[in-house]
């Protein structure tokens, strides 16, 4: 894009009518006179360099499961945000700066301008009657009503105290994603993704509303569900969320998520319940354990560091955890590709109802309890998910699962593929009884097993 100089001739060759005398204007500087960091005409005036803290963890792939025809071929990405593994740019800053302080001086100079001419014209054209002017109308008063009951600005007042920025480093990576308070003496939830890289030895502050920050420690994860509790040390009377019952949503119903996406502390955005029961992997887990939920979808914006934030109904309850975004590969310009996820109107939750069970089981023992059936599963070729292998005592042969057949429903949910299955199954608690149905129209029942969840 380049600049147009006001003051260049238009060599049209057409005569010009005779113009009025103006007063004489202070003289423009000339180019050679500018301010060295004045940037030449033409010259893109481009905003600050990216933050590297924005950087996605990369898509995970996962080899104990089949791809499935009926999900998207990019997988969603985890909203934590981690340092790139790129070299500080110093002199990128600095020249940033330079082009702002030449845009800086170029509105000056053509609002000089632009100011003598027009008050040319008003003095020449003064006659009569007064203008209304709004900069010459009284400040409104400061508004003293509270907000509406059930609108978004109430929902903002009653949770953001109980929202916090959590800040991790570990070894060799470091970055930050969000949590909520569980309790006045210290307790926070999260997803697992956000603080795993600190499991190791690293550390992990708590950054709240008021600016005031503690150190945390992890209390105990679960990579299969995505889920985590750390406590802060240090602190009190502190403001817990209050939770609300995921269970109960409806599509379309509306809902707000906080979060810190790019650091930008105590976001608050708004939308609807797009869909339930998606069953979606994500997560960021370095290791081989896939994390597969059954997800609330919504389109309220969520970005790299909302991980970990709450989403909340207009009562100000919450009904999921803010884990992942659907984001696809497109191209970022300049022949290269998109590097990081960014809000694309997809955001999947976890629903408080699976996460308030884990969370109480880490904060009680230190440690959560997968729910399995003890049987691995495939996408079926006609739709449903198909039983694979049956482990001996397991949930799954006492139940009567055999090799071959293909569940298409757990209860009323309907299952279209491995991974619809396997999230089904892990909403649940162990000991509940479920009824699954297979593709020849029978039905068994299942009595769900529990075992301990192993962490890296």
């Amino acid at each position: 894009m380049t600049e147009n100089d006001p003051s260049a001739s238009h060599g049209s060759g057409a005569p010009q009518e005779p113009q009025p005398e103006l007063p004489q204007q202070p003289e423009l500087p000339s180019q050679s006179q500018e301010d060295a960091s004045t940037p030449p005409r033409g010259t893109s005036f481009g905003g600050p360099p990216p933050s590297p803290w924005s950087v996605q963890g990369q898509q995970q792939t996962y080899p104990w499961t089949s791809p499935s025809p009926h999900q998207p071929q990019s997988l969603p990405y985890s909203t934590a945000t981690f340092a790139a593994p790129q070299p500080p740019i110093p002199q990128q800053r600095r020249g940033s700066g330079r082009l702002v302080a030449g845009v800086a001086v170029l509105a000056l100079v053509v609002g000089g301008a632009a100011g003598g001419l027009g008050g040319y014209f008003a003095s020449g054209n003064a006659g009569g009657g007064n203008a209304y002017n709004a900069l010459n109308q009284p400040v409104p008063s400061q508004q003293t009503s509270n907000a509406p009951a059930g609108s978004v600005e109430s929902v903002a007042q009653k949770v953001l105290p109980s929202v916090v920025e959590l800040v991790v480093s570990g070894s060799q990576e470091q970055g930050e994603g969000s949590g909520f308070v569980l309790s006045t003496d210290g307790y926070i939830l999260t997803n697992n993704h956000v603080v795993e890289v600190a499991a190791q030895g690293g550390s992990i502050q708590a950054v709240f509303q008021d600016g005031s920050k503690a150190g945390a420690s992890i209390v105990g994860r679960d990579p299969s569900t995505d889920i985590a509790v750390v406590k802060v040390q240090g602190v009190k009377n502190l403001t817990p969320v209050a939770l609300g019952n995921s269970d109960q949503m409806q599509v379309g119903q509306s809902v707000v998520a906080f979060g810190s996406p790019f650091e930008l502390t105590g976001t608050v955005t708004s939308g609807i319940v797009s869909a339930l029961h998606r069953p979606v992997r994500a997560g960021g887990s370095s290791g081989d354990q896939a994390t597969v939920m059954s997800a609330i979808q919504t389109d309220a914006a969520i970005n790299p560091g909302n991980s970990g934030g709450p989403l909340v109904n207009l009562a100000g309850q919450v009904i999921g955890i803010n884990s992942a975004i659907y984001s696809p590969q497109s191209s970022g310009g300049l022949g290269q590709q998109q590097s990081e996820a960014t809000n694309a109107g997809i955001g999947f939750a976890i629903p408080i109802s699976q996460a308030r069970r884990t969370a109480q089981e880490i904060i009680d023992t230190g440690k959560a309890t997968q729910t399995y059936i003890g049987a691995t599963v495939a996408d079926a070729q006609s739709g449903g998910a198909q039983i694979q292998n049956v482990g001996q005592g397991s949930p799954a042969e006492q139940a009567g699962l055999k090799t071959g057949d293909v569940v298409t429903k757990v209860d009323n949910q309907v299952i279209n593929d491995s991974d619809g299955l396997i999230a089904a199954i892990r909403t649940r608690a162990p000991n509940d009884k479920v009824t699954f149905t297979l593709s020849d129209n029978r039905t068994v029942q299942v009595t769900l097993g529990g075992q301990p969840v192993p962490v890296n």
